[in-house]
């Protein structure tokens, strides 16, 4: 184990810090009104922030929830500017330290990696083996256990206020209702009296997410061996040439998944062969090409059509959607799509009459 982090926290406090972590919460934010009020009185705001970070009297704020629909309903909490704030001074410093523990094959919102990486690497691994066993978590978010999170936490950072920060980010944050799920060693009550789950959409539960799985990719890099694995937040992916030795390693996994309390997707684990094609963070991928999923391409044209409504009717100008389309379409090109691409932009005619 290495050895714990510690003196992190003057560099979590400091106002050069609490500044850096305001330029980095505001992108994209600035014509939000409370960003707005508090970049009104700016150094004011961060000093007052600071010193209730130094004298220990800082309380997050209330949560706005909101569901998202992308595929699935999705319940997305958010928390208030001033707390976005104080989650990226703590993970400027916390973040790039953790990150060396992590193993390279973790791809979630982490420098240098993410989706496309992933799925190149997914790739690259298709072409040498002859199956891929593809696993998700059930409810993974809803499903992480504080205790053992906190315990986690413990034992890579030494500094009582930063451990003390975090769990005061993980103890006030709103969870939601999940099925009671009981684990070797629980008595009846178990599953009621332990608390977990941490909200979708908070800066800090993506770095959460990330450390409590990072003892289990461990295990299954270096305990079980596995030379082809990748992890992108819940969903994981084994490759092998043996199928049976996959289906084996299936069980292996969910055994040690048991002791961070969490179960696998009962209808999520599939073996296939890599030359069939394997749906991969919304790519659907081959040994030697890529499409996009389905529904992906669908839903951008959708949104396309009603950004050129709302831009006919004067409701949208082009810089108010024009970052999204680029988005799309950058995404989109990390795939064999060019036909798609076609289609999509000219089946949509974006055109003004008279103001």
């Amino acid at each position: 184990m290495p050895k714990r982090l510690n003196h992190l926290w003057p560099g979590i406090v400091s106002f050069e810090n609490l500044l850096r972590a305001y330029r980095k919460a505001r992108q994209g934010k600035q014509q939000k009104d409370a960003v707005a009020q508090f970049t009104l009185n700016l150094e004011t705001e961060l000093l007052d922030l600071q010193q209730q970070l130094i004298t220990g009297s800082y309380r997050p704020g209330e949560y706005r929830l909101f569901t998202l629909y992308e595929r699935k309903p999705r319940i997305i909490a958010a928390a208030p500017f001033r707390d976005r704030i104080v989650h990226h001074a703590l993970l400027n410093v916390v973040d790039p330290l953790m990150d060396r523990r992590f193993i390279d094959d973790s791809y979630a919102c982490r420098q240098q990696k993410g989706v496309h990486k992933a799925v190149d690497r997914y790739q690259g691994w298709a072409k040498r083996y002859a199956y891929a066993l593809k696993m998700d978590i059930k409810q993974y978010f809803p499903s992480i256990d504080h205790a053992l999170l906190k315990q986690k936490l413990a034992r890579h950072i030494k500094d009582a206020e930063v451990l003390n920060l975090f769990a005061l980010i993980i103890d006030t944050a709103p969870v939601g209702d999940t099925e009671p799920t009981w684990f070797i060693g629980d008595d009846i009550f178990s599953p009621l009296e332990r608390r977990k789950g941490l909200p979708i959409g908070n800066l800090t539960s993506q770095f959460l997410a990330n450390l409590y799985l990072n003892d289990f990719d461990h295990f299954v890099k270096e305990q079980l061996r596995v030379k082809a694995y990748l992890r992108y937040v819940d969903d994981f992916i084994v490759l092998g040439d043996d199928k049976a030795e996959l289906w084996k390693l299936k069980t292996q996994i969910q055994t040690r998944l048991d002791d961070e309390r969490l179960r696998l997707h009962p209808n999520k684990m599939h073996v296939v062969p890599t030359y069939s094609g394997l749906d991969v963070l919304g790519y659907y991928v081959f040994p030697g090409k890529r499409l996009l999923r389905n529904d992906n391409g669908h839903r951008f044209a959708r949104k396309l059509r009603s950004y050129a409504k709302a831009y006919a009717d004067y409701k949208m100008d082009w810089c108010d959607f024009n970052p999204r389309v680029q988005s799309w379409i950058g995404h989109a090109c990390h795939a064999d799509t060019l036909g798609l691409r076609r289609k999509i932009f000219s089946d949509t005619l974006f055109r003004r009459g008279p103001a």
